[in-house]
């Protein structure tokens, strides 16, 4: 297995707080310890820089507690990056601020004509991009994707509001391979992800319960969170090396390490 060298977009938790619940993990009663979770979010781009990944960053905004979760601030690839359209108004005010991320780091900017919640919802994987829709990305938003972006669009729909964005039930390990729990997709999606993927890893519900599948991977190195035990063991067996994070913070808003990263894919990069 050969790892890639990889460049991604994060932003600091400087503002994260549980403040609004739009999505089952959210809890505005409950304790949030900013200082934590800002030294988890820290340690998480410790990990890719020992990789070798290349990491940049965009400035916090006050007052948009979930900007850090930066892999919903677009879809890049090949240059080109697709600007975002949130479905719920207390993160509408972070697509302009992605966007002028992306129009100042020179890529090829398309704004989105639908809600669309970035790469929370759309992977590459090989030579097709999955895309969720179910309950955040339309699935209006699928055709303009392929249009852009010049890759087939298999569209995967999501069942379980726990698992809302495509990014928390399938991470892509390499170009060949991915991993997912196949109860967060419909009949039809999971029949399509086995013809697709027929040596697909599958993760169990408690695994995904702690966001195991909201992983990154280079090809040869997987970082997810350290308490998805059973999913580790299985990657192990399949001769990836997993490293493990603790983002147990950033989790009672519902992210994990692929939900705080986004993969800037410049013209000519490599993928897994």
């Amino acid at each position: 297995m050969d790892a890639t060298s990889q460049r991604f977009l994060m932003c600091r938790p400087t503002y994260f707080a549980v403040d609004y619940a739009i999505n089952p993990w959210m809890d505005p009663t409950g304790p949030v310890d900013a200082d934590l979770a800002i030294r988890q979010w820290e340690r998480l781009r410790q990990v890719y820089r020992e990789l070798g990944h290349t990491v940049e960053e965009i400035n916090p905004v006050p007052g948009l507690p979930d900007m850090v979760f930066a892999a919903n601030g677009g879809t890049v690839i090949d240059g080109k990056a697709m600007a975002v359209q949130f479905r719920d108004p207390q993160r509408a005010d972070e697509a302009p601020a992605y966007r002028a991320w992306f129009e100042a780091a020179g890529f090829e900017l398309y704004d989105p004509k639908h809600v669309n919640e970035g790469e929370g919802d759309v992977l590459l994987a090989g030579d097709v991009l999955l895309a969720g829709t179910g309950f955040r990305t339309a699935h209006a938003s699928h055709a303009q994707l392929q249009e852009v972006f010049g890759y087939p669009v298999i569209t995967m729909q999501l069942v379980d509001p726990r698992f809302y964005h495509l990014d928390t039930a399938l991470t892509v390990l390499d170009e060949h391979t991915v991993a997912y729990l196949p109860e967060a997709f419909s009949p039809g999606s999971q029949a399509v992800l086995r013809r697709l993927f027929p040596d697909a890893v599958h993760a169990t519900l408690a695994d995904a319960e702690v966001l195991g599948l909201n992983a990154v991977s280079d090809g040869r190195h997987v970082v997810l969170p350290e308490q998805a035990t059973d999913l580790a063991a299985k990657l192990r067996d399949r001769g990836y090396e997993i490293i493990g994070v603790d983002l147990s913070e950033l989790r009672k808003a519902g992210g994990g390490p692929k939900c705080c990263t986004l993969r800037l894919r410049r013209q000519g990069e490599a993928d897994n």
